[in-house]
């Protein structure tokens, strides 16, 4: 059992009605999920006023409410605290009840739109490789050193991320990498922990739906640099115009990489293909199993982050030379009949455009390439049209399907991203629906040497529609294809 008064350190707190001198069993955010002698925190959520369950919260046993607002009545033995900010209020409560993990850990965030989940897996994986026990908080997975588990949430809610880094200091974890997402800056989840080091990738369009304007993104991610120690480091792509934005204020240590400019961590590619990349990091040739330019950024990344914990250099390069692609992340297979097919998570109009030029770049120029891609229902509708333009303009064929329409209708979505295709490029653009079928005309198009690039959803292994999950695999569906193709 924890005391109220303790786990209540450090919480900006405007008054009290009540003992704080008490015992409290756990802190709940969801009124439902409340038993006897439970912190009930009140949080004025996006969709729900958690205020108006505070009732609900305390018949079901709530001893101790957290809230912005008192209600009118207050239950005698009942604790009221009003704070300033009630997310800021459950993140310090988390680390104060857990003992705050994360300052007995090397914990590592990486934020950006693009490659955060690249970076903080390939960590993972090269500390793991050496021989420390690592941590992982992913939208992928959750590691606990070897324990595995499913990730909901790019960034999961305050009491998950204390709960996870408290099982691996229990554990013996010596480093743990964390995506931080702009849901979960702005939503205040981070706070309270401590950041050893902080990374930014890059900075281009999505979730405009969530944040309405591209400045109000930049600024939210922004605040995790704001809010980093003096005892941390930050890294930020100097190639990436945004970069030097995030750092404004920070009181970190400033750190850059980048492969156009001058920076600390400088690379330089020397021959690429989809076998592999060889580059140049700091002066040093170093072949990867990695793909693209984009993934040199997030290579040079992974070294400076290797090397400002301590790593030797030559350590971090041969770990590098031994690192293997990350699910749904440039994840190809090849049929026997020489068709690559490519699934990638790119479902940002950046991403998209990334991984096409790569696969441009790499190519003859004899083979066609054929982009199966959609775009998700109930998020940012602006890039629709955008990713469509590229999809038609830097592919031999572009196939419009659904992506996870959710409660929107799918051939909706697709009528709304092909306003952006070219008068010149519609030709080279078809719409098919179901994406099932979209995947196996991709693969009755193709012929030797082509290359199939199947977008947008990755290492997800669902399609949400109508309120339902249903399972569908990218990688899954193209490999029965060419299975079935192969027997007739």
């Amino acid at each position: 059992m924890k005391i109220l008064k303790d786990i209540l350190y450090k919480v900006s707190v405007n008054a009290v009605v009540g003992d704080t001198n008490k015992s409290v069993n756990r802190i709940v955010f969801d009124s439902r999920k409340v038993v006897q002698d439970d912190v009930f925190v009140a949080q004025k959520g996006v969709q729900v006023d958690g205020h108006l369950y505070i009732e609900k919260a305390i018949s079901l046993g709530a001893t101790s409410i957290i809230c912005e607002v008192f209600p009118e009545e207050k239950k005698e033995g009942v604790t009221y605290v009003k704070v300033e900010d009630s997310d800021v209020a459950l993140a310090i409560l988390a680390a104060n009840y857990y003992d705050n993990p994360s300052s007995k850990i090397q914990l590592i965030g990486v934020t950006g739109t693009n490659g955060k989940t690249t970076i903080t897996t390939l960590l993972y994986q090269l500390f793991k490789n050496i021989g420390y026990s690592v941590g992982l908080l992913s939208t992928v997975k959750i590691m606990v050193d070897d324990k595995e588990y499913k990730a909901t949430h790019t960034t999961p809610d305050s009491l998950t991320i204390n709960s996870y880094l408290d099982e691996m200091i229990e554990a013996g974890v010596e480093y743990c990498f964390m995506e931080v997402s702009s849901h979960g800056i702005h939503q205040k989840r981070t706070a309270g922990l401590h950041f050893e080091g902080g990374v930014f990738t890059n900075l281009s369009h999505d979730h405009l739906d969530y944040h309405e304007t591209f400045a109000e993104y930049r600024d939210v991610k922004k605040c995790f640099f704001d809010d980093l120690p003096k005892s941390a480091f930050s890294l930020v792509n100097e190639d990436d115009k945004n970069g030097k934005i995030m750092l404004q204020n920070t009181k970190s240590k400033k750190h850059f990489y980048a492969l156009k400019t001058i920076a600390d961590y400088k690379a330089k590619i020397l021959e690429k293909g989809f076998s592999g990349t060889l580059v140049t990091i700091n002066g040093t040739e170093v072949w990867t199993k990695l793909i693209g330019e984009f993934n040199v950024y997030n290579l040079l990344a992974i070294y400076g982050v290797a090397e400002m914990l301590g790593l030797e250099k030559m350590e971090i390069l041969t770990g590098i030379s031994q690192l293997e692609s990350v699910s749904g992340r440039f994840q190809y297979v090849v049929s026997e009949e020489n068709v690559t097919a490519i699934v990638d998570y790119a479902h940002t109009p950046d991403a998209l455009k990334n991984v096409l030029q790569t696969i441009n770049d790499i190519r003859t120029g004899n083979e066609e390439v054929i982009t199966v891609v959609g775009c998700g229902g109930d998020r940012d509708k602006t890039k629709r049209p955008k990713m469509a333009h590229i999809a038609s303009q830097l592919s031999s064929q572009a196939i419009f399907t659904s992506d996870n329409p959710r409660s929107e209708e799918a051939q909706v979505i697709i009528d709304e991203m092909e306003e952006g295709v070219a008068a010149e490029n519609f030709r080279k653009t078809l719409s098919v629906v179901d994406r099932k079928q979209a995947i196996k005309t991709a693969c009755k198009f193709a012929n030797s040497g082509d290359i199939i690039l199947i977008a947008g959803k990755g290492h997800e292994n669902y399609q949400e529609i109508k309120g339902e999950r249903l399972h569908f695999d990218d990688l899954e569906e193209v490999t029965k294809c060419f299975n079935q193709l192969k027997k007739s």
